[in-house]
Parts: structure tokens; sequence; C-alpha cells
């Protein structure tokens, strides 16, 4: 069995594992580079093996991190089948179409503002090359395994999102295992992961080596924020990711209304049309979630679930005391920026940023206590008040992901750390082989390695 670490090998993007058995080339997730310019050009090469060559794509999940890669192998070549659970295929579609109209949208720009070096500027991909790579995937039923030539995939659910499965494949008389993205045993939607039982190698992500979840009660915290900010006549305004984080918020926000802790004819906003379509995902794969039925069924009661761009211009301007939820999460872009404009300047309001906001941007800004921000050209002052929420965090943390590895009967024979900046990665390495002590290496982009 051979290993190329194609991504996610020095940083926490760009997923790709090219796994070589039984004379099949399969590749383990099919991610986007994002975040330094180094490691986004990366998206613009081909792989270091022709995509017509490789035989199938597995994929862990469905965030842009692991799948958004996928229009381009396509588009390079690769003619073989896309194996995921269910849930990822469908939250797929929506992700991919979404990157492709992000790309298109930069093209355009770039062309309009002259300040590409290419001329034209082309989008990565566009809609049409999305849909030819979302029509390769195939769902891969609960208890099912997928089968490539002589080679066996199963799935087993993680956590983390919806139809999130860590992949172990059976073949050369070996199993490896790769985590994909580990959820938290006390994640508000999801399951806690479940655990395999045996690799031979492994492939572990790392995305909170070097970190502890904050020990917060998130509900008591939101609610305490919102009351005190309608108290004095402002409206709350939560940037968040589209996918699994503006669910969770939304049944925190039901739970505090059923609480009586926030006033129940409050007005409860969800303007992202990602987020709505990717919740009626939600509400069709109930099944995979943790809470109780009663809870699925009222996650939107009572919320305005925001369609048309006029109908969000109006509830951007309107005066009345409110919570919104808009994407994106960290504001690097999407309908959060024209309430951002709007509520920032105003000391009534309050944004609270649900999450983790990567160095360099807006999100990043304004929680460290920025005075002005640069939104669509022009400055924008910041009056209102700005906190941040860590506790909704769907990844587990470094005690999380070795309480998982500790589940597995005996050590691996090779344990490799992915997915995870180089500091993260590196602490994770060393808590492995200092607690568990096997063996254990954080693999340098593009090295090949024999299992």
């Amino acid at each position: 069995m051979k290993i190329t670490f194609l991504g996610g090998a020095d940083s926490v993007t760009g997923s790709k594992y090219l796994v070589e058995a039984e004379g099949q080339r399969v590749l383990l997730d099919c991610g986007l580079f994002q975040g330094f310019k180094t490691h986004r050009e990366r998206n613009w090469a081909p792989l270091a093996v022709p995509a017509c060559e490789i035989d199938a794509v597995v994929l862990s999940h469905a965030h842009i991190d692991h799948s958004g890669w996928l229009p381009v192998l396509v588009k390079q070549g690769f003619r073989g089948p896309i194996y995921a659970t269910a849930a990822t295929r469908d939250l797929s579609e929506v992700l991919l179409l979404d990157s492709a109209h992000l790309q298109e949208d930069d093209a355009r720009r770039a062309n309009r503002g002259g300040w590409s070096k290419h001329h034209p500027a082309l989008p990565l991909y566009d809609a049409a090359q999305a849909r030819r790579a979302i029509a390769k995937i195939v769902p891969v039923a609960a208890g099912r395994s997928a089968r490539i030539g002589r080679i066996k995939v199963d799935f087993t659910p993680v956590g983390h999102l919806l139809g999130a499965a860590a992949l172990t494949l059976h073949g050369d008389g070996m199993v490896l295992v790769f985590s994909g993205d580990l959820g938290r045993s006390d994640d508000i939607l999801m399951p806690g992961p479940k655990q395999v039982s045996h690799a031979d190698v492994l492939l572990v992500e790392s995305t909170y080596g070097d970190r502890r979840h904050p020990d917060e009660d998130v509900q008591a915290r939101l609610g305490s924020v919102i009351r005190e900010t309608v108290r004095r006549g402002g409206s709350v305004l939560l940037p968040s990711f589209a996918v699994g984080r503006a669910q969770a918020l939304l049944l925190v926000l039901q739970r505090l209304r059923s609480a009586g802790e926030i006033p129940h004819d409050l007005p409860i906003v969800l303007d992202s049309p990602m987020a709505r379509t990717a919740t009626e995902l939600y509400l069709r794969h109930r099944r995979l979630l943790r809470i109780a039925p009663r809870e699925v069924d009222t996650l939107t009661d009572g919320v305005t679930l925001v369609q048309t761009v006029q109908q969000s211009q109006r509830l951007t301007n309107s005066r009345w005391p409110k919570v919104v939820i808009s994407s994106s999460g960290m504001a690097t872009g999407g309908r959060v920026l024209h309430y951002l404009k709007v509520m920032a300047p105003n000391p009534r309001h309050h944004i609270v940023f649900p999450g983790f906001q990567a160095g360099g941007t807006r999100g990043a800004h304004l929680v460290d206590g920025a005075r002005d921000v640069k939104i669509h050209g022009e400055y924008v002052s910041v009056k209102a008040q700005v906190s941040q929420i860590e506790g909704l965090s769907a990844h587990a943390d470094c005690n999380g992901i070795v309480e998982w590895l500790r589940g597995l009967r005996q050590p691996p024979k090779e344990t490799y750390v992915v997915h995870g900046e180089r500091d993260a990665a590196d602490a994770l390495r060393m808590r492995i082989q200092d607690e568990l002590g096997w063996r254990v290496h954080v693999p340098e982009h593009g090295a090949c390695v024999e299992g």
C-alpha cells in the first residue's frame, strides 16, 4: 500500500490523500486549498498523478476544504465514481455550487477591476463544471461499504457535520483508516464520533491538535447577550457559517425561547440562502442528529427565512430589535456585510461571532477591537459591542482526538498526523508519541510513503 500526501499535509486545508493498493488508485478527499496565497496557488496546478489515472474518490465529508477541488479533478480528466454518504452527497451539492458561484464572482470582479495578471481572468471552475462533479457522487447507504475493484471502503460516523465519516480502506492485506474531521462528544447537534477498532496505518486530523475547547455555557452566554441588547433597544447580529453552525444557533435560540430566557415574540431572522437550504437538509436527514424529534420539528418555528434580496434589504434597515443569523461566519463576504454596515456604527447593537476567526479576516479584526472596518470599499466605524463565543466548534479538541485514538484495540504500525497547521500537527504528534507510545509522523506536502 502506497500513500501520497497531495494536500492537507502542511496546512489545515486542501485535504487529498492518494492511496494505491490492489492495483487501484483511490483519492481520499479532494479539498480546495484556502487561506494563504502560497496554498491557494496549488489549486491551479495539476496533481502529481494524472486525474485520468485515478480510479475513484472517497469523501469523508462535504466541507469545501475536503470536497471543493472535485470540479477541477473532473475538468482535468477524472472519469471514475465519487463515493460518499447520502448526507455528504446532498451537502456537497449545496457547497460546490456555492463555491462555483464565488469563483465566478471573483473572476468577474478581477476583470472589471483590471487587477488580474491573466487576461481575461477565469474562474477555477464554474457552475456547469461543479454540476458535472456532483453527478459523479454515488451515495453509500448507512451500514453499506463501497467497492473499488478489490478494495473495500467502510464509512464510520464521526459527528462534526451531517454525513461526516471516518474512512476505512481494506487492501493489500492491510487496513488504512483516515479519521476525516472528528466531531466532539458534546456537540449540540451531532452525536459523538463512533469508534474505529483497528488500523494498520492511520491518518488522523489535527485541526485542534494544540487547543482545548473553553468551558463555556453557550446558551447562558447568548441568552444574557440578547437580553441586555434588547433592553437597550438594539439587535444582535450572529455572523455564521451556513452549514452546521447556523443550525446549531437556531437550536440554541429555540431553547432560549422555550425556557423563557429571551422574549418569545423577539424576531429571529435567518438571512443566508445557503443556510436556508442546508437547514432543509438537516431536517431531511434528522435521523442523523442527536436532538429529540420535537426539537427538529421546531427548529425554524417563528423564524423568518429570508428569500429575496428585497426582503433582506428591508430587514437590514429595520430598526426593531431582532436576532439575525447571516453568512459568512468570518464576515469575509455575503449578506452579513450589509448588516454590519448598518449595525456596526450604532452602540445599541451587539455583534457576536460564534466561532473561531482566522487571522486576517474581517471577523478577526472586529474581535480584536478594530474601531473601523472596510466594507465594500469604504470604512465603517465600529461603535457596536463586539464579542465572541467559541463553545460551538464542531471539531474535537486535542483531548477529544487523543481519546478517540485510545479506542483503537492496538497501536497502528504507522500514524500520520494530517490536516492541521504546523504547530497544531506537531503538538498532536508529541502527545501521541508521549502518551500513547505510537510511531507517528507529520508528513510534508507531496511526501510518498509505503504502508
